[in-house]
């Protein structure tokens, strides 16, 4: 009884450890499923039955929890000035052309790197796009109101 007992304990610390290290609700399920297997533990009973209900109780908290979860602790996202830019329109200061990994544009007076939309579209010098996506630095775009 004492070394699963024992196990347990050791289980639910370890989990509890990772997750804290991480912060990425990754093991705190499963310290959930060891804590319900220490409790059967305490009661002595067989080691199969404990598994099995750490198991369980692993995927049911993970599956049941897990997306509630998540979402709540996302919610604390901020979304930055750069994403603000996603649906405007700027000019193209320097030719767009994935394949030579060049391309400019300007927006509310300032210089991006741009990449177009899809490899085969070229976009020149001038032409008014509109910024669909933000990749680290880059913006990419389209032409205006043309729908890829």
């Amino acid at each position: 009884m004492y070394s699963t007992v024992t196990f347990w304990i050791g289980a639910v610390v370890v989990l509890l450890v990772i997750e804290a290290a991480t912060q990425g609700l990754t093991t705190i399920w499963f310290a959930g499923g060891a804590l319900a297997a220490l409790v059967l533990a305490l009661f002595d009973l067989p080691l199969w039955i404990q598994a099995g209900v750490f198991a369980c109780v692993s995927v049911l908290l993970l599956f049941l929890t897990r997306p509630l979860a998540v979402r709540l602790l996302h919610v604390r996202s901020v979304p930055t000035n750069a994403d603000s830019l996603v649906g405007q329109d700027a000019v193209v200061t320097e030719r767009i052309d994935n394949l030579h990994e060049t391309g400019a544009v300007k927006i509310r007076g300032q210089e991006w790197t741009a990449r177009s939309v899809r490899n085969e579209v070229e976009i020149e010098e001038k032409e008014i796009v509109t910024v669909r996506a933000i990749e680290g630095v880059k913006l990419i775009v389209g032409r205006k109101d043309v729908v890829y």
